[in-house]
């Protein structure tokens, strides 16, 4: 009979142990180095984003968070590179539209849809359309007036080709009725550099990226496509107020790991990373980027996911564009 009960205690135990150490098992331990990749070059927009939030989960988790950089196709490549990683939370992709858009134009190894489990909508990135200082073009007016009367001999660059900005340039030009020679490039600092050289006429950019050399006075702004005017530039009208009714063009980016990477796994993400960007230090330094944190997790996040796909492919049936 004691034996009995001795090994019932001893099974009781070893059930208890199990029950308290099931839930951590398939969590990510603090030390795990995570690394994030991006689909830009190192020092614009999104590698601020996570590098703000790398150093905040640094500091209060102890956790290591790195940046890979996978630029090019058009965010393809960081985006096929995550797909495939193993499932483990160790690599994640900072997603955006724009990843929306590849697979509906090009034959791609990913679905936006199915080949991720999202995260959090991490931030809203306004635009802002912007011209070399020494240029003549004061209003969007003036650049619309000027490519209408030099059709095809002034140029417009964005991250592209075929990204957010780029169908936001396209809409816009078919809405304007003008031709402006569109030039891609493989990121916004690359973009910004080419207009301050004099290389291009135009660029569509994240605020974050040419916000300094707008408050320089070495760009000027002449609008911005968001719904909203940008705060830190309240005298310049959105493209909309300039005439345009109802154009919107809208950035925004979030995180996603890759399909089947295990609930606790990412129910520890949405605490982290979700957190992390309603952090107060985290947020102001944000916000002064113009970088705005809107929260949306989980199942939101899918949604909205799901709703972007779902436009991107109406615009694109309309612009006809190809890849």
């Amino acid at each position: 009979m004691r034996t009995h009960n001795a090994i019932k205690a001893a099974l009781l135990f070893c059930l208890c142990l199990g029950i308290a150490w099931a839930p951590n098992a398939a969590r990510p331990e603090a030390a795990r180095t995570i690394k994030v990749v991006i689909s830009v070059p190192p020092g614009g927009t999104i590698d601020l984003l996570v590098r703000t939030i790398a150093d905040y989960l640094g500091r209060t988790h102890g956790q290591t968070i790195v940046v890979e950089s996978r630029p090019g196709a058009g965010s393809i490549i960081a985006a096929e590179t995550v797909a495939r990683a193993a499932p483990d939370g160790g690599t994640l992709l900072v997603n955006s539209n724009g990843q929306m858009i590849s697979p509906l134009i090009r034959k791609v190894n990913f679905d936006p849809r199915t080949s991720f489990e999202p995260i959090c909508f991490l931030v809203d990135s306004p635009q802002v359309l912007v011209v070399n200082s020494k240029s003549p073009y004061r209003t969007l007016r003036d650049l619309v007036d000027a490519a209408r009367a030099r059709p095809g001999e002034l140029s417009i660059s964005t991250v592209g080709p075929l990204t957010t900005q780029h169908i936001a340039v396209e809409r816009f030009k078919r809405l304007a009725g003008i031709d402006l020679t569109y030039v891609p490039f493989t990121g916004g600092a690359p973009a910004i550099n080419a207009l301050l050289g004099g290389h291009v006429t135009a660029v569509l950019q994240n605020f974050s990226e040419a916000g300094e050399q707008v408050r320089a006075g070495a760009l000027r702004a002449l609008a911005t496509p968001s719904r909203s005017r940008v705060p830190p530039l309240p005298d310049v009208p959105t493209i909309a107020e300039s005439g345009y009714q109802d154009f919107v063009a809208e950035v925004w980016f979030g995180l996603v790991a890759p399909a089947k990477t295990p609930q606790p796994i990412l129910t520890q993400y949405i605490e982290w990373f979700g957190g992390a960007i309603e952090a107060p230090e985290v947020k102001a330094k944000l916000v002064a980027s113009a970088l705005y944190p809107n929260r949306r997790c989980g199942a939101d996040f899918a949604a909205h996911i799901q709703r972007q796909v779902d436009e991107f492919t109406r615009v694109i049936a309309e612009l006809k564009l190809k890849g």
